[in-house]
């Protein structure tokens, strides 16, 4: 089966200028009212490490006007702090959260920016750079502060109503475990001085020691409904060879009502547990799923990227209640299928392949997996995000870039600064 291939391409307009990277990262980049776009700045100075990532910015979508929302002290280098990236609007509010490694004056105490050392924070989305603390790190006590973690949280995402944050997980004291998902949400015995008790979601094997159908890592997670009471991920599991390792479709199932203070916080030599009540369900069995899977807006359907037979990544759909057997292959494409983003509608499904944006139909009213190229010059773009109305995309592209002077300048690896563009949906031409 081929995927029907139509060309319509859409008009793009380059949005900022400025020598630095302007990285969306595949989160939640839309203002709610659509207004602006976030965006962290790795790889502008030294290396592409999110720990030299020295600031997060917003950028007007009707003027290109950028403004530092939080640019703390810094130090630079292979060993460096605080790193501040990976941003994401909260869906109602006019703020902003982020990953946070340690302050200058944390770094003797904590040590430098690392994967297992950091966490959320949250600053006004007005550029009064007002700074909210979200989850405690503590790494100290024999037993962990309840409500606390001790290492890294990352990519951090607000339910689409803003009542829990969900985000991948990376323990700093016990390290036989791989990476694995959480969520947060304010609690009445949240730590003092934060907002959100933390909880991880999944307690993973320990690395190397799996059974059969047993995770290890879990990863590529993001929440399929607007509540906040399923989050898809891919988990890394043992297969039934016992040896070997497949990386399928989950759903964690997570009660409005849970008491998220049955979690366990763990201590310097136990890893934390769960809160009572999670349920895991798996949805694919034997596939390789890869990127982030996406749940459409009512939260029926989940989109996934999984390699066909000639190991090229295709977009897949799934009911998320687990009420089919088989997913969906929606696409039949000689390249990759990746940066998976759902129209509010849910009949259209929006990624990158071969540098170009592309749209599939997978609704009732037209013909089921329907494929429209948007662009057409595989110019690397990449990090698709999709405004709230479902009318305008964004993206970054690596482009020439000018200094004050007219000097084209580099990134910290000598490249093309990544630049974002956005693209209008001129939606009589795509149905016509």
């Amino acid at each position: 089966m081929n995927t029907k291939l139509l060309v319509v391409k859409m008009p793009e307009k380059q949005l900022s200028f400025s020598p630095k990277t302007h990285a969306l990262d595949n989160n939640d980049n839309f203002s709610p009212d659509g207004r602006f776009l976030c965006y962290d700045t790795r790889g502008t100075i030294y290396n592409e490490n999110l720990a030299n990532s020295k600031s997060i910015e917003k950028i007007e979508i009707s003027s290109g006007i950028e403004t530092v929302l939080w640019d703390p002290p810094f130090v630079s280098g292979e060993e460096a702090a605080p790193g501040v990236a990976a941003a994401s609007y909260h869906p109602i509010e006019n703020k902003i959260v982020f990953i946070h490694g340690p302050d200058l004056d944390e770094v003797e105490k904590r040590g430098y920016y690392n994967i297992r050392n950091r966490t959320a924070v949250e600053v006004d989305g007005e550029g009064n750079k007002t700074f909210v603390r979200i989850d405690l790190r503590d790494v100290f006590n024999d037993t962990t502060i309840h409500g606390a973690h001790r290492g890294g949280t990352h990519r951090h995402e607000y339910t689409r109503k803003g009542n829990r944050i969900g985000f991948t997980y990376d323990d700093f004291l016990v390290q036989d475990y791989d990476r694995t998902i959480g969520f947060m949400q304010p609690d009445e015995k949240t730590p003092e001085g934060y907002t959100h008790y933390f909880s991880i979601i999944l307690k993973p094997a320990r690395k190397d020691h799996s059974k059969a159908g047993e995770i290890e890592k879990a990863y590529g997670d993001s929440w399929v409904d607007a509540e906040g009471s399923m989050r898809a991920f891919i988990g890394k599991v043992r297969a039934i060879n016992g040896s070997d390792y497949d990386n399928d479709l989950f759903i964690a199932d997570i009660p409005m009502d849970i008491d998220i203070t049955t979690s366990w916080s763990g201590t310097q030599n136990d890893y934390p547990e769960a809160p009572e009540g999670i349920s895991i369900r798996r949805l694919t069995h034997g596939m390789n799923v890869t990127g982030i899977a996406r749940g459409s807006a009512d939260g029926k359907l989940v989109a996934f990227a999984s390699e066909d037979e000639a190991a090229v990544s295709q977009l897949f759909i799934i009911k998320s209640d687990g009420s089919e057997e088989e997913p969906v292959q929606v696409t039949y494409l000689k390249d990759q299928v990746s940066a998976i983003r759902w129209h509010p509608s849910g009949e259209w499904i929006f990624y990158i392949s071969n540098g170009d944006v592309m749209a599939s139909y997978v609704g009732t009213r037209f013909n089921f997996g329907e494929t429209i190229k948007l662009s057409n010059d595989q110019l690397e773009r990449d990090q698709l995000v999709l405004s709230p109305d479902g009318n305008m995309l964004a993206y970054i592209i690596p482009i020439p870039t000018q200094d004050a002077s007219g000097t084209i300048v580099k990134d910290a690896g000598g490249k093309n600064f990544r630049q974002i563009f956005i693209m209008e949906l001129d939606w009589e031409r795509i149905h016509k």
